[in-house]
């Protein structure tokens, strides 16, 4: 009589646990945007939103503009800075910004390492790469960030994920692989 006890039991704890395991994983509904007002193009996991934020780089007021999506508990986003030109210090400056910036986020060292961004039309271009973990916000949260920025003319961009802990490798590659600028 023990035997069916414990098979039953084995199967109730199987089943708590696959419906706690799909509970928790996020739903990536991955879709191809092409945004060619900022010149790039990405795939999301979930139907974009849009936002716009001014920033001052360098004492000069601009606007970021920015397309973010949720999986799960992980934020991906591209944003877009127009540049008032497109000189290297002006392009410097603002890539400076973002990867101070990002890094003050999460109380973590602003290091980034060269990475080759992918150009839509072939060819590949020069970027920043930054994996960083802290902690964020007012009830300071652990957050990993991934991060790729970018300079191309008078476009600066930034292509993130912030996440409440790691993510899964493939979802991290899936989103990078496919950010290609004009």
């Amino acid at each position: 009589m023990s035997r069916p006890v414990r098979l039953g039991a084995t199967l109730c704890a199987a089943l708590v646990l696959g419906a706690a395991l799909t509970a928790c994983s996020p739903t990536f509904d991955w879709r191809t945007i092409m945004n060619d007002d900022n010149g790039y193009t990405v795939d999301l996991p979930a139907k974009p939103g849009n936002d716009r934020r001014d920033v001052q780089i360098n004492g000069m007021p601009m606007q970021m503009a920015m397309q973010t999506a949720e999986a799960g508990d992980a934020v991906f986003a591209v944003g877009t800075i127009m540049l008032p030109n497109d000189s290297e210090a002006t392009q410097r400056a603002a890539l400076d910004f973002l990867r101070t910036g990002l890094a003050r986020n999460v109380g973590a060292a602003p290091d980034a390492r060269a990475v080759q961004i992918p150009l839509a039309a072939g060819g590949k271009v020069l970027g920043l790469e930054m994996t960083l973990k802290g902690e964020a916000g007012s009830k300071h949260e652990s957050r990993t960030v991934y991060a790729r920025l970018v300079a191309r003319g008078r476009h600066v961009y930034q292509a993130a994920i912030i996440a409440a802990g790691p993510l899964p490798q493939e979802q991290i590659d899936q989103f990078f692989s496919s950010f290609q600028i004009f």
